[in-house]
């Protein structure tokens, strides 16, 4: 079983919130897609991370290796890098972020969708 210090999860609540704020959701993708493909951008960081990439070099490093998700979603790299980059990485090594940032996201989507709708209304 993963265990998820909550040093490493509270950093990835935020980092939802940016991400969608960053790189709009794509109406053609469904929840479940998007935030599959948010929980492999938030993998995609911590390998970066743990393999000891410079944080000015993690876009690149990562856009690099062709990954498969939809190119919008590359546009949250910048600012994920910065909430991984924050922690230390041994508290990187026995988390999977991707897969809390996946749940995380599932089970905020109704807020999320809610909160960018009033700000799309302000």
């Amino acid at each position: 079983m993963i265990r998820i210090t909550r040093s490493a999860v509270c950093p990835a609540a935020a980092a939802i919130l940016t991400f969608f704020a960053v790189a709009p959701v794509s109406a053609q993708d469904s929840k479940e897609d998007s935030c599959k493909y948010q929980g492999q951008v938030m993998s995609a960081v911590q390998d970066a991370r743990l393999e000891r990439v410079k944080i000015e070099d993690v876009e690149t490093h990562i856009l690099d290796s062709e990954p498969a998700w939809p190119e919008a979603y590359s546009k949250a790299i910048p600012q994920l890098s910065a909430h991984v980059y924050a922690l230390k990485r041994r508290d990187l090594k026995n988390v999977d972020l991707g897969a809390a940032f996946e749940e995380q996201c599932l089970s905020s989507w109704d807020q999320i969708q809610e909160l960018q709708k009033q700000l799309q209304n302000d």
